[in-house]
């Protein structure tokens, strides 16, 4: 998953206007500990991020 479509499914499911703060601020367990931007900045894939994302939020399985 490249970074672009990671952030259009953010977009999408939190709004283009909250994505990014939330990015920011949300803890989650999933990722360590870590929000979604200190995972992505330590290496972590889109793809495994969006996937702790999905889980998170309790995303149906149509769009993991």
């Amino acid at each position: 998953m490249r970074l672009t479509e990671f952030w259009a499914r953010m977009d999408h499911h939190l709004g283009p206007a909250y994505a990014r703060t939330w990015a920011e601020t949300q803890v989650i367990q999933e990722l360590n500990g870590r929000t979604v931007i200190e995972a992505l900045a330590d290496g972590e894939s889109a793809k495994a991020v969006w996937r702790a994302v999905w889980a998170h939020l309790n995303l149906p399985p149509s769009e993991r």
